[in-house]
């Protein structure tokens, strides 16, 4: 049996056995052990694969002090590329692509991966490994078929060692990156011809069940996550503001937006699965944000396994300071600036449930195992045709003792088109400590402070 086959037959019974296990099962106490010892704290493979193009993971990047003025340090700058993937060779390393990217690699002209070696930088702070192994006996999830969360400790990770689809995806929701964040970035919105135009946007992010403190979904009102975004460029859309509240329980995202020129706060009618995100011609569904958010409750989620594949990794030069027009070129970010490596990743493929409906029939998401991070998104329209290609990129942020993800690229091959979300290159520096040090105000997030928000 060569080793193609092997992968199949692996990734299949994974499914198989996984497909038997009920929505709501919480794994053993001997299971669990694993966790720190041949699991990593987060659940991935501590060792490295056969080969060695994957290392054995030796904690991550240790958290440090940074001044938020500090250039971000590139521990791997003088590498040089392994290898790159372009379309000429493509097929030869199909097996670690996604659908996506092979898409990319033989549509766009020039587009090409250079592959780097690989480094597992990621890791977590020690109370938020203690809440991830907690939660691996404790969480469960809703039997009802929608797939909520209904038992867990909020500041960790739900299920480290996941029994079904959509347990996988409830740990890139609980992705931990701190508490809050402050950030500034632009939207881009590139056209056929490569020309762009973009959305300028400073945000607070408030996530409370990201609290160590957070005893159960309830302790926090059901609440994940609250964002707050001000439009401030360009000048035909300063002061437009949105709100949107995200919930770990049976009830869809919430959202208001305020029109500066109406002086009025509307809600918005519905703010989750394939709704159209307000001002962003029809390029990005509220689900997609940020690669994934939002209710479950519409398709039937499938653990397909695990895989080895090419993704956006310690991408220090993607995310560095620098002009925009010198990231966004073309159809494609600038290829020299973007560095992949092999990681192992979760294969989770979901389908839309007999009687429900979403413009994505068929979609198919690969969580790298060490940050739970959905890094790769491949979207498919009723016929089975490939629509929407996403791709995030992934850094450690030392002041954290986490890694991060911001910046993602969602096209749309339909109109030949591409929304770069997040883009912080040429914008003030993040400010991932905001929540854990005050500088977020809880009571900003309700719609009450929407119309000051856009004023000030």
């Amino acid at each position: 049996m060569n080793k193609t086959h092997t992968l199949r037959f692996t990734l299949g019974a994974m499914a198989l056995a996984c497909l038997a296990l009920p929505a709501a099962a919480a794994v053993s106490a001997a299971e669990a052990a694993k966790l720190g010892k041949e699991l990593t704290p987060a659940g991935a493979e501590r060792a490295g694969n056969k080969d060695g193009s994957i290392p054995e993971w030796k904690g991550g990047t240790p958290r440090g002090k940074r001044k938020l003025s500090d250039a971000r340090v590139d521990p791997f700058a003088a590498e040089k590329p392994l290898f790159s993937i372009d379309a000429g060779n493509v097929d030869k390393y199909k097996a670690q692509l996604s659908a996506g990217q092979i898409e990319l690699l033989k549509t766009r002209k020039g587009y090409r991966m250079d592959v780097y070696p690989s480094h597992r930088s990621c890791g977590y702070p020690d109370e938020v490994n203690q809440r991830t192994a907690q939660n691996a006996t404790l969480a469960k999830l809703s039997t009802d078929g929608k797939d909520n969360l209904v038992t867990a400790v909020g500041g960790g990770f739900g299920f480290p060692i996941p029994q079904n689809g959509a347990e996988a995806v409830w740990n890139h929701r609980l992705r931990w990156q701190g508490e809050g964040r402050i950030e500034h970035y632009q939207t881009n919105f590139i056209n056929p011809d490569g020309s762009f135009y973009g959305l300028a946007q400073d945000q607070m992010t408030w996530m409370p069940f990201s609290s160590t403190k957070a005893k159960s979904p309830e302790d926090v009102g059901g609440v994940q996550m609250k964002i707050l975004n001000v439009a401030a460029a360009p000048a035909s859309r300063v002061g437009e503001v949105i709100l949107a509240h995200y919930f770990l329980g049976n009830r869809t995202s919430d959202a208001w937006m305020y029109f500066p020129g109406q002086r009025r706060v509307r809600r918005l009618p519905a703010f989750d699965y394939d709704n159209p995100i307000p001002g962003y011609e029809n390029l990005e569904t509220a689900d997609q944000y940020p690669m994934f958010a939002g209710s479950l409750d519409r398709y039937d989620w499938k653990l397909v396994g695990k895989q080895e594949l090419y993704i956006p990794y310690n991408s220090f030069k993607f995310v560095a300071k620098r002009k925009l027009s010198e990231v966004y070129q073309g159809l494609y970010p600038n290829r020299d600036l973007m560095r992949y490596e092999l990681h192992r990743v979760w294969k989770v493929e979901a389908k839309v449930k007999q009687g429900m409906r979403h413009m994505f029939a068929t979609r198919t998401f690969y969580l790298d195992e060490d940050t739970w991070m959905l890094m790769a998104a491949d979207q498919y329209d009723a016929q089975g045709k490939l629509w929407r290609v996403m791709e995030a990129s992934i850094y450690p942020a030392v002041e954290l003792g986490a890694c991060v993800s911001q910046e993602f690229m969602s096209w749309d091959l339909t109109v030949n088109r591409y929304l770069a979300e997040n883009a912080t290159q040429e914008s003030k520096p993040t400010d991932w400590l905001a929540g854990e040090e005050g500088r977020i105000d809880p009571k900003r997030f309700e719609s009450d402070e929407l119309r000051r928000a856009g004023e000030r």
